[in-house]
């Protein structure tokens, strides 16, 4: 099967690891490299499982997007890869595979990443007034907004996050120094301590 590969991509595109083949592709040749694993009757790399992302915030190609195929027929696993600048789309493998119609729009919606020609390109896990991309690096932990049901007003409220706990400065020292060691309620530990 690697050397099929190789045939279709080249050879320092293509790695044999242990359990999978991993592919580095070009985002241009997308569509026409899940074609031919698809197609190709030596490969037949005919289930998707999964798209994916990763991000990279300090690369200037932000974005990892990883595709996981499997061939039932011969029992191996494909990753192809390919690389996304921040503002950049790539081609959608929805004619191809319609199990990649979830698959985009999640990473649509949690990266921000865009799919060109897909057929409902729009938020699938977050709410439509969501703000960023939870899944990119650079986003607050916290979220930029909170949502609670109001009970005077009867409906669900958008509000600015606000932190309950105030900003605390830790002085770092070691916890066996300085600090006494103890516990309120202890009375008794003390008594036995006494008499023994």
């Amino acid at each position: 099967m690697l050397s099929d590969l190789i045939k279709i991509f080249s050879e320092d595109k293509v790695k044999e690891k242990k359990f999978y083949f991993e592919i580095l592709i070009d985002k241009i040749n997308l569509f026409s490299s899940v074609k031919k694993l698809k197609d190709n009757k030596k490969l037949l790399f005919d289930q998707l499982i999964d798209i994916t992302a990763i991000d990279y915030p300090t690369k200037s190609s932000r974005f990892e997007v990883v595709y996981i195929f499997l061939s039932m027929v011969y029992n191996k696993r494909v990753i192809l890869k390919a690389y996304l600048e921040e503002e950049e789309e790539i081609e959608s493998i929805t004619s191809v595979f319609k199990s990649a119609n979830w698959f985009e729009r999640e990473c649509f919606d949690l990266f921000g990443i865009k799919f060109n020609n897909h057929p409902d390109l729009r938020k699938i896990l977050t709410d439509y007034n969501f703000e960023g991309y939870p899944l990119r690096k650079d986003f607050p932990l916290t979220g930029h907004t909170e949502v609670r049901y109001d009970d005077l007003e009867k409906k669900v409220v958008y509000e600015p996050v606000k932190l309950a706990q105030e900003y605390r400065n830790f002085d770092y020292l070691s916890p066996w120094e300085g600090i006494s060691n103890t516990l309120e309620g202890d009375d008794k530990a003390k008594k036995n301590d006494d008499e023994g």
